[in-house]
């Protein structure tokens, strides 16, 4: 069985190697601290299971997933974030990820985590399964402001609103400087907004920023 553990942190990965080591005798754990690196381990032998950050440097982990299922849809995929922020986990389970837990849970979580879901059944941390079941908002739960949005949208939302330039989101996105702006254009359509204040406002109220918050893609 092998385990494909994506974090730009040395320590948090091999704390998280040591550990699933120790307690799957029978597990490769491979390791990739980047979202490229993740996708060109995955060409080469395709894992039981991933683990990765939402914020990793280059192609962020949403966009890493999206990727990896579009090609293999029955692979299985456990987001182990610093974030917390509903919003973000529905686009990570909208992403095609099979589980969801915070880097603040303790290691008895991660590991129930990786057994459920190398069992075929989905994960979600407690507190955050909490939350979304009773999130009121919208028929799915989400704030109506922010239905409509594509992922990619959702994404480039995230980042403008956490103080990434346009040609930052670029880069972390691997597209162009022209097509995010086409995108935010046509996003501050959607949101109705003119400005990257309203934009920023908007991401507080939604409950997808906190204030004080680090960025997603950093």
């Amino acid at each position: 069985m092998k385990i494909l553990l994506v974090d730009d942190h040395f320590v948090v990965r091999d704390g998280i190697a040591t550990l699933l080591r120790g307690l799957f005798p029978e597990v490769e754990v491979i390791e990739a601290a980047d979202g490229e690196a993740a996708l060109e381990a995955v060409q080469r032998s395709v894992p039981s299971l991933v683990i990765l950050d939402i914020g990793l440097p280059g192609i962020s982990g949403l966009e890493v997933t999206r990727r990896l299922r579009q090609r293999l849809p029955q692979l299985r995929v456990l987001f182990f974030s610093m974030h917390d922020e509903l919003p973000l986990v529905r686009q990570a389970l909208d992403a095609g990820a099979s589980g969801y837990i915070t880097k603040g849970a303790s290691p008895a979580v991660l590991v129930e985590a990786v057994r459920r879901i190398l069992a075929g059944h989905a994960y979600i941390e407690q507190p955050l399964a909490t939350q979304l079941a009773r999130q009121p908002q919208g028929a799915d739960g989400q704030d109506p402001r922010l239905q409509g949005m594509t992922q990619r949208e959702f994404e480039i939302f995230v980042m403008l609103a956490r103080g990434l330039p346009v040609r930052q989101v670029a880069e972390h996105l691997c597209i162009s400087a022209k097509t995010v702006s086409n995108h935010v254009t046509l996003l501050k359509q959607k949101l109705q907004v003119v400005s990257h204040a309203e934009l920023v406002h908007l991401a507080i109220d939604t409950g997808v920023l906190r204030l004080g918050g680090e960025a997603l893609a950093g």
